[in-house]
């Protein structure tokens, strides 16, 4: 287990260091967002949906506002055409991340795990820990890319990878596309209650899953 927090750690790290560099230079914000997106309504839905898928790819690199882009996809495509093209970024993004893991991840886990055994013991912690953290990352900011990483260096089947990820991401793009899509400037109260909840349920996921693995670690013992 050790292995894989520390592969993770370094993930964050990295994670942390480009959020703080986006927020520097102030690149992506809620209301550059939202510019954005109101403009290209003004030439054509087609933009909106391009412009979206464009955002939420760049997630996996910068520190995109996800849930406020998935609800002002909603907002301004409606339902299901915002959840469509949140789905559509968001999944690219994570295809990215694990894609490149895969292929160029070994050589700086090496640097950083030296032990052969300690990194077949990271990829067999993954493999028992990895499904429940991926169908919950979204509760959790950089979580979703962290364990798309992890997924691509552990070497997970890539189907196996996109079905735990989809079974989460799935549901939390749904409800947050469609509060938005029926939320208004002067009733923005739908988006707000989807924000809550969505947090909410994912929260009390994550608590299940502790109570879950302590127990079973006790019970190992």
């Amino acid at each position: 287990m050790k292995p894989m927090l520390k592969i993770m750690a370094a993930l964050t790290l990295l994670f942390v260091v480009i959020f703080l560099i986006g927020r520097g230079f102030d690149l992506l914000t809620i209301e550059k967002v939202r510019n954005g997106l109101a403009a290209a309504q003004q030439v054509d839905p087609v933009y909106i949906f391009g412009l979206i898928v464009l955002l939420l790819l760049l997630d996996i690199i910068l520190s995109v506002p996800t849930l406020a882009t998935i609800l002002l996809a909603g907002f301004f495509l409606g339902f299901p055409l915002g959840a469509a093209a949140a789905f559509t970024g968001l999944t690219l993004a994570m295809l990215a991340g694990y894609g490149i893991s895969r292929k160029y991840g070994a050589g700086a886990i090496g640097l950083l795990v030296k032990s052969e055994t300690e990194r077949a013991e990271m990829a067999t912690a993954f493999t028992r820990s990895g499904p429940a953290m991926i169908m919950l990352a979204r509760a959790v900011p950089m979580a979703p890319e962290i364990t798309a990483c992890m997924a691509g260096v552990t070497r997970m089947p890539l189907i196996r990878y996109l079905a735990f990820y989809a079974l989460g991401t799935i549901p939390y793009i749904g409800i947050a596309a469609y509060a938005g899509s029926i939320s208004t400037i002067s009733n923005p109260k739908p988006a707000i209650f989807a924000s809550l909840s969505l947090y909410a349920a994912l929260w009390a996921g994550w608590f299940i899953y502790q109570r879950f693995q302590n127990a079973s670690l006790d019970h190992g013992q």
